[in-house]
């Protein structure tokens, strides 16, 4: 799928905005502050189905009653989300619905400039960072996600009711169990993924020997349904005293290597920036390897952190993709 146009009402700082875009590259100019980004999210919005930064009453202009973004695919396909401070309704010909469509979300690899910073983030920035692109590969793995984290709300809620008791937990705890196995299995198929290819698209961009590779920690390595529960009903006690859930996937963390040392603190700025460019790359490949589809590429003032051989490197690996590029100079 090829991006036409998009057009923005009351959406962030704009009152209005209309883009047109290239089939190609399609670079929007402009100030630190002008809203630029906001482009970026609101086409994600509308091929994801869901902001990768902000809820919705927090997108909509102040002092505005409602905002609307419509994408105008190549093929004459048209999609729009709007919102009304109560509900949003994405619109597919002219079929209205709560959430977008599974048929009309499209892939798409984005990059931010947070993400250069992503090395040496805390766990549960990792997990957020791929949760999201996991899903990007399977439709499932979100799915499996949201059941996971819906019953943990539940059960981190009881939780802190001292009276609760132990039989009132065992249905949470065998969706725990459920889901938990399944998440596991699937980031460790990813990550598995990933690492096929990490370390020579790696030297491909940096041009050394160095050894890079995503490792997935997690306390539920190898486990079963069944070893999973056992261990959520031995936990109860010290789950009930410090009232969360203290065994689970909801733990995991996903650390990068480098020179079977973690990169946090032994990769330079330089091969930092290396590393998460490799990752990006193998994000896009993935993503057309599983679902034959060439992701739309999201590049937000990614060039400012960039030398002059990364920035090309960038341009080569993504020229098959459709890229829409914010920046504050020309590029």
């Amino acid at each position: 799928m090829i991006i036409k146009s998009i057009n923005l009402t009351n959406f962030r700082n704009h009152k209005t905005y209309h883009l047109v875009c290239n089939n190609d590259t399609t670079l929007i100019l402009g100030e630190n502050g002008c809203g630029k980004t906001s482009v970026l999210e609101a086409i994600y919005i509308l091929t994801r189905g869901k902001s990768f930064r902000a809820t919705d009453p927090d997108i909509l202009k102040r002092g505005e009653d409602f905002y609307r973004i419509e994408i105008e695919y190549k093929s004459g396909e048209k999609i729009t989300a709007t919102y009304d401070q109560k509900n949003k309704t994405f619109t597919t010909l002219d079929k209205k619905s709560r959430r977008l469509p599974k048929k009309n979300r499209y892939p798409v690899v984005l990059f931010l400039p947070s993400d250069l910073n992503l090395v040496s983030g805390s766990p549960s920035r990792h997990r957020e960072y791929f949760d999201r692109i996991f899903s990007d590969f399977n439709e499932e793995y979100s799915v499996v996600l949201s059941r996971y984290e819906k019953a943990l709300k539940q059960r981190n809620e009881l939780l802190k009711n001292e009276n609760i008791s132990f039989a009132s937990l065992f249905s949470w705890n065998l969706l725990l169990a459920k889901y938990g196995t399944k998440l596991y299995n699937l980031r460790k198929e990813f990550t598995t993924e990933i690492n096929k290819d990490f370390n020579g698209v790696y030297h491909s961009i940096a041009e050394n020997d160095d050894f890079v590779e995503l490792s997935y920690n997690t306390e539920a390595k190898d486990i079963t349904e069944a070893k999973y529960l056992k261990i959520l009903e031995e936990n109860f006690k010290r789950d009930l005293m410090v009232e969360h859930t203290t065994f689970g996937v909801h733990r995991d963390d996903f650390i990068f290597m480098f020179n079977n040392c973690e990169a946090n603190g032994s990769a330079s700025r330089g091969e930092t920036r290396s590393i998460i460019l490799a990752l990006k790359f193998i994000e896009a490949a993935i993503i057309y390897k599983k679902s034959n589809k060439k992701p739309i590429v999201l590049l937000d003032d990614v060039f400012s952190e960039l030398d002059e051989a990364r920035r090309k490197c960038l341009v080569r690996n993504f020229k098959d993709h459709q890229v829409i590029i914010t920046s504050v100079e020309k590029i």
